[in-house]
Formats: C-alpha cells, structure tokens, sequence
C-alpha cells in the first residue's frame, strides 16, 4: 500500500473556516465515488510541518493522506481527483489554497486504513541528521527494523518515503501516542526524530 501526502494552508487572507469547509467537501466527493485502487483518505489540522524551515509562516497547515493499493492506483487518483464528478470541489478548495508540498509513502508494518486514520493523533518523523547517511553500518540494524518495536500494529502503522518530492522526511510512525521504537535512545546513530500532534479532521473509506 502507498499513501500520498499533500501539505498546505489557505491562501493568505482566505478564512481557515471557508478553506477547510471547502477541503472536506472535495475528500466527501472523493469517498462516495472513490476512484478504482483508493482505499481511504484522512486530514489533519498541523500546528507545524514535519520539516523545519526558517521562512515558512505560521499555521494552521493541512495534512492530507490518500492510500491507494498501488502505483497505477495513484496514477488513477491523479487524473480523477480534477477529472468528472469531482472538477468543480476540486477547483474550490484549489482557489482557496496557498504553498503546498507532497510526498509519497510505503507502508512497512502495521494497518491502514480509515479506521487506524482516524485515530492516529500523533506522527513521528524520523530522518537522518545532517552529514549522515540513511544506510545502518555492517551488523547494526537500521532504523526501519527499530520503529516498529513495540508499536501496536492494529492503531499504528510505519511508512518509508518513496521518491524524493520534497523535503519530507525519510519515515513516518503514525499512532494514537509514540511508540517505544521511536524513542531518542532506540535510535541508530545519526537519527533524529520529531514526534508532532496534529488534529484529525475526518477520516473516510474502508
């Protein structure tokens, strides 16, 4: 399974009221004709992004996480999100929107879908510290062995960036609170972590 994720925040002046309205009626669009390979799709409110940036304004940011079984899935997500049915929801949160990012996900452990979306009040971000690199040395286990552990597979679920598309980064632990596996002290050497919460906004879909 992959999850597509798209950052961003109203255009400055548009009211984050208005906005978010206009949001959750293109994702109600999206879930009752669900384009084929889509599996469920969930916003959140941030108070600040996964990365750090010394120029990007204040809140409130918008995460939105689409999953769909497959490569050719997000392909069919692409043209339908703007295509029939669903141009016109699209086009109205698109005119409210400012600056966004993406990124794209694999799910290495655990369970998604809306259920697990729903209550996954937390995300922990664990990426490489500056200077260092993603690869684990010879004979120590690198960091996609170490999230997982302890993590409750059936609320929680770990996820590996695919491709580079942004500054996201390298995996993403979403859970009710963090697990132990993502703690300072559990991580391979040149780790960090960022443990965010962030407020579900709706999750919809299987």
């Amino acid at each position: 399974m992959l999850a597509y994720l798209f950052w961003h925040r109203p255009r400055e002046g548009a009211p984050a009221g208005d906005y978010e309205q206009a949001l959750e009626t293109f994702h109600r669009s999206l879930a009752r004709q669900p384009p084929a390979g889509m599996c469920a799709l969930a916003s959140y409110r941030l108070t600040e992004l996964p990365w750090r940036t010394h120029d990007t304004p204040g809140g409130p940011f918008y995460e939105d996480w689409y999953l769909v079984a497959d490569y050719a899935s997000l392909g069919v997500l692409n043209e339908a999100a703007a295509g029939r049915g669903h141009r016109s929801r699209h086009d109205e949160v698109a005119s409210r929107a400012g600056p966004g990012a993406g990124g794209l996900y694999a799910l290495l452990e655990g369970e998604a879908g809306a259920a697990a979306l729903a209550t996954a009040g937390v995300a922990v971000w664990v990426s490489p510290q500056p200077q260092a690199s993603a690869a684990a040395p010879a004979r120590e286990p690198g960091p996609a062995e170490l999230l997982g552990d302890g993590m409750d597979g059936a609320t929680s679920s770990l996820w590996r960036r695919q491709l580079v598309l942004g500054p996201a980064p390298e995996f993403c632990v979403l859970a009710p609170e963090p697990p132990p596996g993502v703690r300072e002290g559990r991580l391979p050497r040149g780790w960090s972590a960022r443990a965010l919460a962030r407020e579900p906004l709706w999750s919809l879909g299987g």
